[in-house]
């Protein structure tokens, strides 16, 4: 009975958690802010790293496909939740019964799926407009779908401070985000950067889902496959349990 029980707790955590998926989906994913943070940036970064520069376009494809799996995927949380807050939903949704933990997990999902969906743009973009080919389809999938899951841990993570709006979280998300992004070894490699940039880069999340993305595009990366995949794991469930902390001790505060 106590199994079975708690079976029936995991089945209604659990469908707590597509249900806010399902809502996210449908109220946040097609708004302007989700839509310029998550789509437009690495498109402007893209441009602005490739033209002028004498570099091929399938070497940027790797890059491409990874900025856009860190933008759009880390993008939801920042926005959901402020306007959850101003819009006074937030406070019923932590007090139905799903716990707290299905909530954020339900956020997570959200970017998660957001971000892995567009990040087929940019691959079949690459792959039909240059002439760039995937060596390691199940490496690049391992890529897509552990990066987006780190990526939107992290979202959740940088939305946990109160805030009156997504434009306050959104700063906050962009002062971690974008020197995480120049270390990550997407523009230039991370063994051409300098030595105390090289020293900074194991800190991004980033700089293993590139590796693993680059890789699979046939290219080098500065970290083994192994090591990539490990440190996603952790950075992950690090993001994750952070987030469940930092929320839980605002939600203590009733902020």
């Amino acid at each position: 009975m106590v199994q079975k029980a708690k079976v029936q707790t995991w089945r209604r955590q659990l469908h707590g958690s597509l249900v806010i998926l399902k809502k996210n989906a449908r109220l946040y994913y097609l708004k302007p802010p989700v839509l310029i943070f998550g789509v437009l940036f690495p498109v402007f970064f893209f441009l602005a790293f490739k033209m002028g520069r004498p570099i091929t376009a399938e070497s940027v494809v790797p890059g491409m496909v990874t900025m856009a799996l860190w933008f759009t995927a880390s993008a939801v949380g920042p926005l959901v939740t402020p306007w959850e807050r101003s819009a006074k939903t937030y406070e019923r949704l932590i007090s139905t019964p799903v716990s707290l933990h299905a909530v954020l997990a339900g956020d997570v999902m959200s970017g998660f799926v957001f971000g892995a969906c567009l990040s087929v743009v940019p691959i079949l973009l690459g792959l039909v407009l240059t002439d760039a080919c995937i060596g390691n389809v199940p490496l690049l999938i391992a890529g897509i779908v552990m990066g987006a899951l780190n990526f939107a841990s992290l979202g959740v993570l940088l939305a946990a401070p109160p805030a009156s709006g997504p434009s306050n979280i959104m700063l906050l998300s962009n002062l971690v985000r974008l020197p995480l992004l120049f270390v990550s070894g997407i523009f230039m490699p991370i063994g051409q950067m300098p030595v105390w940039v090289q020293w900074i880069a194991p800190l991004s999340p980033l700089s293993y889902a590139s590796a693993l993305i680059h890789i699979a595009f046939g290219r080098s990366a500065f970290f083994p496959v192994w090591l990539s995949l490990l440190m996603l794991v952790l950075f992950t469930l690090a993001f994750f349990m952070m987030s469940c902390k930092f929320h839980n001790m605002w939600r203590a505060r009733g902020l």
